[in-house]
């Protein structure tokens, strides 16, 4: 009887010793697995990471080696426009072509397709992502205006409806700030770069242009801290004739000379504009955009001419058959090349071929005519004379100029 007891005893502590050691392996077993199981998931997540960043520098790499500035039109009325003219709050009156009459709207339905790439499509998050903390800056005439209003148009709907969609005038400049983003998107009017009289953002309707042509530090010093800089001169410089001051205005020592050399004096201000570049930018911080020149067609033969146009070109066309462009051209790339030289990468964005295709585009008569309005009785009888050639509807060609920035800046 003892002896059962005894062995009943032992069996259930032997049981219970068993039963303890099997749940041990097995509470062992399975937290080793589920640890595995952790780990796996944990290390796939980690590999599609990478390899998602692979991919993104490889498809970056990829587009940054291919020719965006050669290519063809394509129409697409799926995926552009990529915003409304009437959804824009900072469109102004000088490119909202519909706004001001234009029925045939296929203007905006047109995407630049590069022969070797896709161009990537622009993604407003995205881009205010990349700039975040940053101030980017357009300088120039009012074509850089024009490709300005066109990213602020871009980035509106991904930034928050809470966020004021106001512009804010500093002088010369004029501020879009992404207040989520801690980011500014800015436009600041110098025409000729160097300083003139035809500094005032509204007021610049001056038939003798004078230019201070080897002084740029009261426009600079408004771009020193800036991460990201764009720049354009060139429409203001074809005038025949200028007058270019040495001294300051209303010094009576100073010396005016009227002067015609139109690549000459070109070239002297960029060279101006390149050496405050050398000495003043962060080359560690500062990334620094040249835009070509954008193509005009207001030529009174007519062959030229935007009025009326609602195509584009869709074969090569020979834009280089206007001296002017490629002369004016020479003259910027020559610079730029030389900035490189000493150590100074400025990105030449060449739109002017694309942009050239492009005569449909143009606001023609369906703009506000802030001088001098036309009656509608020489609207009807002379309508190319009242075309504006110069700017673009927006949406439209310089959103592409965009898409290609974007793809640069991203």
């Amino acid at each position: 009887m003892k002896l059962e007891k005894c062995f009943t005893r032992f069996k259930s502590h032997h049981f219970a010793a068993f039963f303890l050691i099997a749940l041990a392996t097995t509470v062992f077993y399975l937290t080793g697995e589920n640890g595995t199981i952790l780990e796996g998931e944990s290390s796939q997540k980690q590999h599609q990471i990478v390899k998602n960043k692979e991919e993104r520098k490889a498809r970056n790499g990829s587009i940054l080696n291919c020719d965006l500035f050669s290519g063809r039109w394509v129409f697409d009325n799926l995926s552009y426009p990529l915003y409304k003219e009437r959804e824009c709050s900072f469109l102004v009156h000088d490119f909202a072509c519909e706004k001001y009459g234009r029925k045939d709207l296929r203007y905006q339905n047109w995407k630049w397709q590069p022969h070797d790439c896709d161009l990537p499509r622009f993604n407003g998050t995205a881009f205010l992502g990349k700039i975040r903390g940053k101030k980017l800056v357009f300088v120039g005439d009012s074509l850089n205006r024009n490709q300005w209003v066109s990213l602020l148009c871009l980035i509106e709907s991904s930034v928050h409806q809470s966020s004021p969609k106001k512009v804010i005038r500093e002088g010369n400049l004029f501020i879009f700030q992404a207040i989520e983003y801690n980011a500014t998107i800015g436009f600041y009017w110098s025409p000729f770069l160097v300083e003139s009289n035809a500094d005032d953002p509204f007021s610049h309707q001056i038939k003798d242009r004078i230019i201070r042509i080897t002084s740029i530090e009261k426009h600079a010093r408004h771009w020193t801290n800036a991460d990201i800089l764009i720049f354009d001169t060139f429409m203001w410089w074809v005038e025949p004739t200028m007058t270019i001051l040495w001294g300051s205005f209303g010094s009576n020592e100073a010396i005016y000379k009227r002067v015609k050399m139109k690549f000459r004096r070109y070239e002297m201000t960029l060279n101006t504009w390149s050496d405050w570049l050398e000495i003043n930018i962060n080359r560690m911080k500062t990334k620094i955009f040249f835009m070509s020149l954008s193509p005009y067609h207001f030529q009174w033969d007519g062959l030229h001419h935007c009025y009326n146009e609602s195509e584009p070109m869709l074969k090569d066309n020979d834009w280089g058959s206007v001296p002017t462009y490629t002369e004016m051209m020479h003259v910027a790339e020559s610079v730029i090349k030389k900035l490189e030289r000493r150590g100074l990468k400025i990105e030449y964005l060449n739109i002017t071929h694309l942009s050239d295709c492009r005569r449909d585009a143009h606001p023609s008569i369906y703009w506000r005519y802030s001088h001098d309005p036309p009656t509608e009785d020489q609207l009807a009888t002379n309508p190319k004379r009242y075309s504006d050639g110069v700017h673009w509807c927006l949406p439209g060609v310089p959103d592409i100029w965009n898409e290609i920035l974007y793809s640069y800046i991203i």
